[in-house]
């Protein structure tokens, strides 16, 4: 640990001798990858571009701003203010990165998730283009359903000439957000869903195999109940023209969910996103058709969504979670989100007004794998799955009670008598609850990111501009020398394997409690976010890891059973099948990938 910002390498970084002074009093604790990645991506600069903050006064900055909101309910700002800033400079609580990025500055944009119409017209296509570029320069990522444009070389009445089609106009898209970092410090990030019924599915399917092609999407089959039922009866289904609504042709379901997986198992995408389900669930009026570009938040055209995540591991005590430290810290991170909406500044006009009819909010976790550890709970097996469902039940019904409460002070959200929720005496906010992937908030909190497995014990981590930090778990460090296993021939094996599974020398209660991604059954993966699923209100954000040796056949049993346990989506991913962000042991492996730098 450090207690100052530092490059990666150990070289200090030029702040000034009073700014990691002021870090040092003030007891922030922090790791050499969490110091690199705030200098990268959130210290605030000044003109000259040299960061001109600590950490501390980053957080300072955030609590400040967002407190300001209360003064709009008459609350005590300075009372709340001093809470916030607690629970962040604690890291016990975290929010997305656009909130820590921007506010109190003046680009003032907070909320991480949005979600733009597509229209079947070229004005429509390129008034999307352009929301999604002030987004990404705020910030924020997006999400997108092409499943209304017209096929390819369907009829174009206006010029008698023929369409395109989806993945034409996704490459616009691509290309636009290659030259739009977001906010000059982060890279952008978009969804592209389809379903599964447009007659472009298969072009779809299988748009990202060609390398380097489609690089700034994630993309996802937005898959219909009727679709997965009938792929396992070898049925077929109507391809459906969004033009007309009239049948194009027919294909195999079966085939097709074959294909799904075969690109999936080749580079990690296609997702799927179970279209059907997400509505079902969904609480307002209207029809969801994509998510943000993790997945884990569906959101209706023109919504946004603020995220925060609490730090499950920062709450054992002596091996057990204090649920009083839990519940407390929920409802002020419940508080704390929902006056992030009203101190927002949005990107666009209709934005503001369609989040304001709702105020979703999505509260998460981070570090449930070292939440286990500390536990003494192996996270491949039955107990893990029970304690995920437990935290996260426990987490929802707190957030609700908060958001009552709210919403009695405050009043409830604009659609509330037009939602499933008007029964209820008053709720805040729509949506309360979403697991994120949590990327760099967990390495500034020092854990865990979201509710994955460790990934391994030593593994090199791919963060912007090409910077490679090496990652050893200190939990495991500390274990292994409480045990007086802990040697320096043992730390550079470490280094080279990623994994103890097959380490001579490490109990085998050790190699259970610290197992590691690709160690764990891939139906183990999906238990675990099924068992989430059950109580979170949007989705949630989870990598199935796969070890290289696994087939496409693999991949098609946990879309199965991830739809079969009740989760909103799946994304998978078979270690070496493409660059990737993290990488087992010293990261040899990633020599020579001309897309990875």
């Amino acid at each position: 640990m450090i207690k100052c910002i530092r490059k990666s390498d150990g070289e200090t970084e030029k702040l000034g001798q009073e700014n990691i002074a002021a870090a040092i009093a003030d007891g922030l604790l922090l790791t050499n990858n969490a110091a690199t990645v705030l200098k990268k991506r959130y210290l605030r600069r000044d003109e000259r571009g040299a960061v001109a903050e600590t950490p501390v006064e980053m957080f300072e900055r955030v609590a400040a701003h967002v407190s300001r909101a209360e003064c709009k309910y008459g609350s005590d700002a300075t009372i709340w203010r001093s809470k916030f800033l607690k629970m962040m400079r604690g890291l016990e609580f975290l929010p997305n990165s656009p909130t820590l990025m921007n506010a109190g500055l003046p680009l003032g944009q907070l909320s991480a998730c949005f979600v733009l119409p597509m229209e079947d017209s070229l004005p429509g296509i390129f008034e999307a283009l352009k929301s999604m570029a002030l987004i990404h320069q705020s910030g924020g990522g997006t999400g997108f359903s092409f499943s209304r444009l017209r096929p390819r070389n369907d009829v174009v009445g206006a010029t008698g000439g023929v369409a395109s089609g989806p993945v034409s106009f996704m490459r616009i898209f691509d290309t636009a957000t290659d030259v739009i970092k977001q906010g000059g410090r982060r890279r952008g990030a978009n969804m592209a869903t389809l379903r599964v019924d447009h007659p472009d599915i298969l072009e779809f399917i299988q748009a990202k195999e060609k390398p380097g092609f489609l690089e700034n999407f994630n993309i996802s089959v937005a898959a219909t109940d009727e679709f997965m039922q009938k792929a396992r009866t070898c049925e077929n289904i109507d391809l459906i023209n969004p033009r007309n609504g009239q049948s194009t042709g027919r294909i195999d379901a079966q085939e097709t969910m074959n294909l799904i997986a075969d690109c999936a198992w080749q580079g990690g995408d296609p997702g799927m996103i179970f279209i059907d389900r997400i509505n079902a669930a969904h609480p307002l009026p209207g029809l969801i058709e994509s998510t943000n570009p993790c997945g884990e938040q569906p959101l209706l055209p023109y919504e946004s969504c603020n995220l925060g995540s609490i730090n499950l591991a920062k709450l054992v005590e002596k091996g057990e979670m204090n649920w009083e430290r839990l519940e407390g810290l929920v409802a002020l991170a419940v508080r704390f989100l929902d006056d992030v909406i009203d101190v927002n500044r949005f990107p666009l006009k209709q934005i503001e007004e369609t989040t304001l009819q709702s105020r979703k909010i999505g509260l998460g976790v981070m570090g449930f794998a070292e939440m286990l550890i500390l536990m003494g709970i192996s996270y491949n097996t039955q107990e893990a799955v029970r304690v995920a469902e437990d935290i996260m039940k426990f987490i929802s019904q707190a957030a609700r009670a908060q958001s009552a409460r709210l919403g009695e002070e405050r009043g409830s959200f604009s659609l509330f008598e037009e939602s499933k929720l008007k029964n209820l005496s008053a709720m805040r906010n729509a949506t309360l609850t979403t697991i994120a992937p949590t990327g760099t908030i967990s390495i500034i909190a020092g854990t865990s990111s979201g509710i994955e497995p460790l990934f391994a014990l030593a593994f090199v981590r791919r963060v912007l501009e090409g910077a490679r930090l090496l990652e050893v778990s200190p939990i495991f460090e500390n274990a292994a020398v409480a045990r007086g296993i802990y040697t320096p021939e043992m730390k550079a094996e470490l280094a080279g394997k990623g994994s103890a599974a097959d380490m001579a020398g490490v109990p085998q209660d050790l190699k259970d409690l610290f197992v590691t991604a690709l160690d764990i059954p891939p139906e183990q993966h999906v238990r675990i976010q099924a068992a989430f699923q059950k109580y979170t209100d949007n989705a949630v954000s989870k990598t199935v890891n796969l070890p290289e040796s696994a087939t496409p056949s693999d991949v098609l049993r946990v879309f199965n059973l991830a739809y079969d346990l009740g989760c909103k989506g799946v994304t998978v991913f078979r270690y070496g099948s493409r660059c990737q962000v993290l990488y087992l042991g010293n990261g040899e492996t990633m020599a020579g990938c001309k897309y990875c730098g």
